[in-house]
């Protein structure tokens, strides 16, 4: 039955979860869905400015389109040599720059999903001089600028860094704030909190923070925001939405779903949202697709550290549909220890994706032979046959 988006964000408040993760297509109104949930739970009221943040009174905290339009790049077209990322005035950059004083965790995010020597440079508050020589007073935390770090006390100078590189930060912001009101509300006792400002929050709805990220960092995303939704021991809700079938699946299986979401959109512009049981493996024959691409890059000899979590994901399903007790059990005998080393290793790791090696060309190698090791089972066969 079709609903309109106010009507299927009721539905998604009525479910009353503590996870629910759905799936759309781009363009199918995830991020106005969004809108439609904020305005449900916390109603805007009359003369109320429309900002992302007043977090001490707001029910919901939300990543979204409108989140990212928070920044907007500088580009010293004259000079072309200080390029500056610029954070429009709002309040949720504010309550996470300025009054929690979390600039060094954003960096410390930031530099894990990208490189450790590129480095965020906040402004301090300073003085400028303005037409007809009047002076103008530029706030604290109102641009970012952005060096590579030599390690020798030099830099490369301003850079302007790209799309994804970008969209890694803005959503470091977030998960910089995302941990500090986990780590609050997690004290059982309100009147034992470091600050009061999150006890009336509700809900937590994160659309789509993987645009424009590689596979490297969208499992990694995926699994850092998995562990902390898990660590929430708060009555705090949280709704996830993304396009990206990965994305969806290592999340799914992170927070140990039981079922999910899947928004449709209509011609005539109505929705329905469909709940899906079992993780996109069983929703959309997923593991098909991470198969066919893990063995194009076994032929293409170009496997990277992310195709290692992708395996690990299969023979997790593989061994979850077999009535295995662990995904270990499929390794092929000779080679189990080696094999599990590495599957640990490159699925688990935390430090930033420079700081590991890429895989050795022995390690490839392994990938190649667990892949064939997995065609063994007919749990494929019948795969191919339903797909």
């Amino acid at each position: 039955m079709s609903k309109t988006l106010k009507e299927i964000a009721q539905q998604l408040k009525a479910a009353n979860k503590k996870v629910q993760l759905i799936y759309a297509f781009n363009g199918t109104g995830k991020t106005r869905l969004s809108r439609e949930l904020k305005q449900l739970v916390a109603p805007k009221t009359e003369g109320e400015e429309a900002s992302q943040g007043e977090l001490s009174r707001n029910k919901i905290l939300y990543y979204s389109a409108f989140t990212e339009d928070l920044f907007y790049w500088d580009n010293d077209l004259d000079g072309d040599a200080e390029p500056k990322l610029r954070i429009q005035a709002n309040t949720f950059t504010d309550w996470v720059l300025m009054d929690q004083g979390q600039d060094m965790n954003v960096i410390t995010t930031f530099q894990r999903y990208t490189h450790d020597k590129l480095t965020p440079h906040f402004n301090t508050e300073r003085t400028e001089e303005g037409d007809g020589g009047t002076q103008i007073t530029i706030k604290a935390f109102s641009e970012v600028t952005f060096t590579m770090e030599r390690g020798d006390a030099t830099h490369s100078g301003k850079l302007k860094i790209s799309k994804g590189e970008e969209s890694n930060f803005i959503w470091s912001i977030f998960y910089t704030l995302l941990e500090l009101v986990v780590g609050v509300l997690n004290v059982a006792e309100p009147s034992d909190r470091e600050t009061a400002n999150f006890n009336e929050l509700e809900y937590v709805f994160i659309d789509d923070p993987v645009s424009s990220l590689d596979e490297n960092h969208l499992i990694q995303l995926a699994v850092n925001l998995g562990q902390l939704i898990k660590s929430s021991a708060s009555e705090v809700k949280f709704i996830v939405s993304t396009h990206s079938q990965s994305f969806y699946n290592v999340l799914y299986n992170e927070v140990g779903a039981k079922s999910g979401l899947i928004l449709s959109r209509f011609d005539d512009g109505t929705f329905a949202l469909e709940e899906k049981f079992g993780d996109s493996n069983k929703s959309f024959s997923y593991h098909l697709h991470i198969k066919n691409l893990i063995e194009q890059a076994v032929v293409e000899n170009s496997i990277q550290r992310y195709h290692f979590a992708l395996l690990r994901n299969l023979y997790e399903k593989t061994a979850s549909f077999l009535g295995f007790r662990s995904w270990t059990d499929l390794l092929p005998g000779d080679k189990k220890a080696y094999a599990n080393r590495i599957m640990h290793f490159y699925t688990h790791n935390t430090l930033s994706i420079e700081q590991i090696a890429e895989p050795t060309q022995p390690e490839k190698e392994m990938v190649a032979r667990l892949m064939e090791n997995l065609n063994t089972f007919g749990y494929w066969q019948q795969g191919q046959q339903n797909g």
